[in-house]
């Protein structure tokens, strides 16, 4: 059996590739990285048949209709969620097959109502999504979720898998990659050792977290299966430059990929002129052309070469993009981090004045 654990920076999120005998299964896609999903499945000669979702995410989009687009895959997610585009709804007991090996369904509902334990055949791995992080879970204010029926959940459908099984969530913030039922059952500190009901409806009860940031857009999303608003076409990719499309719409390039391309491109930084000399510094050969100047200083760009928009974090550079496509140029993306990222990596920046 083929298994790859896949990593989106942006949401912490893992994707799960399975696959035998020329098929595949994808658990949580992400949208945005549906071209690296497409290629490692063509690299590794396998067919997608269908992709998995543990539950409807809130801090990311899935990308299920955008792969279901491109190769006809199948998408699957709990019955219970009730989202439209699903043409493969799931319950408790639910099998799914890929080549001669199968994932059997657990519902876990708690963190929302339609989360999905998926069980490899063997038990030797389960895919847990949020209903058990990696000593942690996840919370249940939103969503229909509830902390009596998560703690019924854990305990009852995945601690009671054998010992050695590999647990592999949805999530994790600090890059721990994997955990066992043996030790989530000793030392996960929510739901392990010694805790009742009690203990830990009173403990979730209290979190007081603030929505993820993503909510508003992510959940409408991922109620549609991750189809845009509109059933807008997902744009053939730029050729000028390995681009990453985000759900927004907006292309983005990262760091290494600009440095790369430095060369071919226009650089145009959004920030205000006392940021540009600030401590984060700014590219070589960027124009400095603040946000609310942009649309009455459109005609000093050419429209012929490839623009990228930067700022201090991305999101104002995002917004640059956004005016840049409206005013007809055609080879626009954002810095992906912005600055922030560019520094971070430890790339070179410009030392010259405004």
């Amino acid at each position: 059996m083929i298994f790859r654990q896949l990593f989106d920076p942006t949401s912490s999120t893992y994707t799960y590739l399975l696959g035998d005998s020329g098929e595949a299964l994808l658990i949580d896609p992400v949208y945005e990285q549906a071209p690296r999903d497409l290629a490692l499945l063509k690299e590794l000669g396998l067919r997608l048949l269908a992709t998995l979702d543990t539950h409807v995410h809130a801090d990311h989009v899935t990308a299920a209709w955008r792969l279901h687009q491109s190769c006809g895959s199948s998408i699957a997610l709990a019955e219970a969620a009730g989202a439209e585009l699903a043409d493969r709804p799931l319950r408790h007991g639910d099998r799914i097959a890929f080549g001669s090996r199968h994932l059997n369904v657990r519902a876990t509902p708690g963190h929302t109502n339609g989360c999905l334990t998926y069980v490899l055949d063997d038990e030797s791995m389960a895919f847990t999504g949020d209903s058990l992080l990696i000593r942690g879970c996840g919370r249940t204010d939103f969503q229909q979720g509830s902390a009596q029926q998560l703690f019924a959940s854990v305990r009852e459908q995945i601690l009671t898998l054998p010992d050695g099984c590999l647990l592999y969530p949805a999530h994790d913030y600090r890059g721990i990659t994997v955990t066992s039922v043996a030790e989530e059952r000793r030392f996960n500190p929510r739901l392990g050792g010694d805790v009742d009901v009690g203990d830990f409806t009173g403990h979730m009860n209290n979190l007081h977290l603030p929505h993820p940031k993503l909510i508003a857009v992510a959940v409408p999303a991922n109620m549609r299966c991750g189809q845009p608003e509109g059933n807008a076409p997902v744009p053939d990719a730029p050729s000028w430059a390995p681009l990453t499309l985000r759900f927004s719409g907006v292309w983005e390039i990262e760091p290494m990929a600009l440095l790369e391309h430095l060369d071919r491109v226009q650089i145009v930084d959004v920030r205000e002129a006392p940021e540009f000399i600030d401590q984060l510094g700014h590219l070589q050969g960027a124009r400095l052309v603040p946000l609310s100047q942009l649309m009455a200083r459109v005609d000093e760009l050419d429209r012929e070469r490839p623009v990228v928009a930067v700022c201090r974090s991305g999101v104002r550079s995002a917004q640059a993009s956004v005016l840049l496509a409206k005013a007809g140029f055609g080879q626009v993306a954002n810095l992906a981090g912005g600055m922030l990222r560019w520094k971070l990596e430890a790339l070179p920046v410009a030392s010259d004045s405004v």
